[in-house]
């Protein structure tokens, strides 16, 4: 099973979130159970390209939240890179 962790820039992402979009205060705990099945299947997102070719996405609990991450099958851990609104012109996207 692969670990599961949260870069500093993604959580500075998912606070910015929060602030800026008056999420509810369960936001963080839902963005977790998001990211749990990423630990069983670490290729579970689709591969992004680009800019950011090598990593992969997931949605968060919102249609409108991007979870990028980039998956190190030698060390087999998941690390979540940014958290961002899809609705923004500058996210990540599967293709342009």
């Amino acid at each position: 099973m692969a670990s599961v962790i949260v870069t500093p820039t993604a959580l500075r992402n998912l606070a910015s979130l929060i602030e800026i979009l008056s999420l509810p205060s369960s936001t963080s705990e839902r963005v977790r159970r998001a990211l749990d099945p990423l630990g069983e299947f670490p290729r579970l997102g689709a591969p992004l390209e680009g800019r950011w070719s090598g990593m992969r996405f997931i949605l968060g609990p919102w249609r409108w939240m991007i979870l990028v991450y980039f998956y190190d099958e030698v060390t087999d851990e998941v690390a979540v890179v940014t958290i961002q609104d899809s609705r923004s012109a500058r996210s990540a996207s599967a293709s342009r």
